[in-house]
């Protein structure tokens, strides 16, 4: 595995650290405060080329691989994870069509998701694809030539925004699953109110409720009876590209306390001198120098063709449990201004443990690695 990035892998990360440093840090602490959607700033992002960068170029996009995906995510996120997650939402809904969907699926929904600013959202159960129980969350019933798909997903990033839903529902009876690609205005879906969060208070994240919403076949992606095996693998491949959320907002916490503790005086000297610090420090240097490498080699690999899925369970799984505690401890080398709205790292330890709960990976995570490493052969 070669880490020397090309000159077109540098520049896509100088651009992404350009823009997440000039415009999104300076109004990160704004739009936390006020909960607004950044939409100015992704309408900014959109035109540089910062956004939907996996879309293949006869579909409009930049063909980007998962690993170039994750250079550009990890310097948002440092920025503002919320604002990071605004900005790459789409990619996760648009994974299994650049990968299964047929041509006329991307002619539809890829390509103008490519030349002009929308958004798609992923309705698909976590469990059902990290591992846990299947709670199968959608269903569907055949109507004649149709589908009629009912059920709900409580947490939805950019609902009400979604131009189209990516859709994993299952037969009344949990043996069938099938994948859809669903317009948000089709008659039978609701979006709820718009939820408070702990962190990552700018997404819009809301409940979407499926009604009798009436599918045709043309909008199921690949086959009926493999939605589930291609959703996984889609997820797969979005995996490390989420996991970059983490590393950015470990790196940034880390980032933050070892400026203060540079700048903080105590005896007579900074407090980054003092052991108790200093341990704390280098513990955040090494859980973020891993989470990258980790996030890094399943993107690689990716790229190559090759299967990583427990490598990007991995990989996801340390970055979110590592930033989550790599921010902790910066609010603890902080002292009491760690807890203050005016520091950014209170902040980022909100939006850090949202991301580590955002798509299950917690204990469902940890399943699908144990269980893959039981069923391998040896």
């Amino acid at each position: 595995m070669d880490m020397k990035l090309n000159e077109e892998q540098d520049q896509y990360r100088q651009l992404a650290k350009d823009f997440a440093v000039n415009e999104i840090a300076p109004k990160a602490h704004e739009y936390d405060e006020s909960g607004e959607f950044p939409l100015a700033l992704i309408k900014q992002a959109f035109e540089i080329g910062l956004m939907n960068v996996n879309v293949p170029e006869s579909f409009g996009g930049l063909a980007l691989s998962p690993f170039d995906s994750c250079l550009i995510v990890e310097e948002l996120a440092a920025a503002c994870p919320a604002i990071a997650l605004s900005l790459t939402a789409n990619n996760l809904a648009l994974a299994p069509l650049i990968l299964y969907g047929s041509d006329a699926h991307k002619k539809e929904y890829v390509e103008p998701i490519a030349s002009e600013l929308s958004f798609a959202s992923w309705l698909v159960e976590p469990a059902l694809v990290c591992g846990g129980t299947r709670d199968k969350g959608f269903t569907y019933k055949k109507q004649g030539a149709d589908f009629v798909i009912t059920g709900s997903r409580i947490m939805v990033a950019n609902a009400s925004r979604a131009k189209w839903f990516y859709v994993l529902a299952s037969d009344e009876v949990g043996s069938s699953f099938a994948a859809f690609v669903v317009p948000a205005n089709s008659r039978g879906i609701n979006t709820g109110e718009r939820q408070g969060a702990l962190g990552l208070k700018s997404q819009d994240f809301r409940p979407v409720e499926f009604d009798g919403v009436v599918c045709s076949a043309k909008q199921v992606v690949g086959e009926v009876g493999l939605g589930l095996e291609l959703t996984t693998q889609a997820f797969n491949y979005a995996l490390p590209q989420i996991a970059s959320l983490s590393v950015g907002a470990g790196r940034a916490a880390m980032e933050q306390a070892v400026q203060y503790g540079k700048e903080r005086m105590t005896f007579g000297v900074p407090i980054a001198n003092h052991q108790a610090v200093a341990f704390m420090l280098a513990d955040m240097a090494k859980d973020t120098e891993a989470a990258r490498l980790l996030v890094f080699q399943a993107a690689y690999l990716i790229a190559q063709g090759q299967d990583a899925s427990t490598l990007a369970s991995v990989a996801r799984a340390f970055a979110a449990e590592s930033a989550t505690r790599i921010a902790t401890d910066a609010v603890q080398v902080f002292g009491g201004y760690g807890y203050s709205r005016e520091y950014p790292v209170e902040k980022l330890m909100r939006d850090s443990k949202v991301l580590q709960v955002y798509e299950a990976i917690g204990s469902s995570g940890k399943a699908v690695i144990a269980r893959q490493l039981v069923s391998a052969k040896s």
